[in-house]
């Protein structure tokens, strides 16, 4: 069902598409939109290496939750920063695409648990996570992404 990398030469190994997810900060949701039309987003994600999922959050409504209602299959891109090439004018960078599926966690006190743990990516300040998990916590989902296919590569720019 799903397709493996084009360029085998370029794959990247298991683990090291699980580096990428777990060390970028950021990436591209892409969902089943409105009419058919794709529907892409940046989001911050968080890789767990516990139970294998991707978790991200966002507000309780919207164009993103009411295409995940329809339909809970998602497309989520990360990549690297750049790779320099000693001496020529382009960047390598790794790319992870991941296919799985959506779901809202339901339980309050596990959402706030996997918003703190998404919130550490970005810095350790107990206090400011605190204040924005009481602040941004009553109008905040999290999701959870169950992987189903994960490919990565090495893109050249050039």
């Amino acid at each position: 069902m799903f397709r493996e990398v084009k360029r085998y030469k370029q794959a990247l190994s298991k683990e090291e598409c699980l580096e990428i997810l777990k060390n970028t900060k950021r990436g591209v949701l892409s969902v089943n939109g409105d009419d058919g039309y794709p529907y892409c987003m940046p989001i911050n994600h968080y890789y767990r290496s516990e139970d294998g999922k991707i978790y991200f959050h966002g507000g309780k409504a919207g164009h993103k939750i009411d295409a995940l209602k329809n339909d809970d299959r998602v497309c989520l891109c990360v990549y690297s920063d750049p790779i320099p090439v000693e001496g020529q004018w382009y960047s390598d960078f790794k790319s992870v695409i991941v296919f799985g599926r959506a779901k809202a966690i339901e339980d309050h006190d596990r959402m706030i648990q996997i918003s703190r743990e998404l919130s550490y990516k970005f810095t350790q300040d107990e206090e400011y996570i605190a204040n924005e998990i009481e602040r941004s916590g009553p109008g905040t989902l999290a999701f959870e992404i169950i992987p189903e296919h994960i490919t990565g590569k090495l893109v050249h720019e050039r």
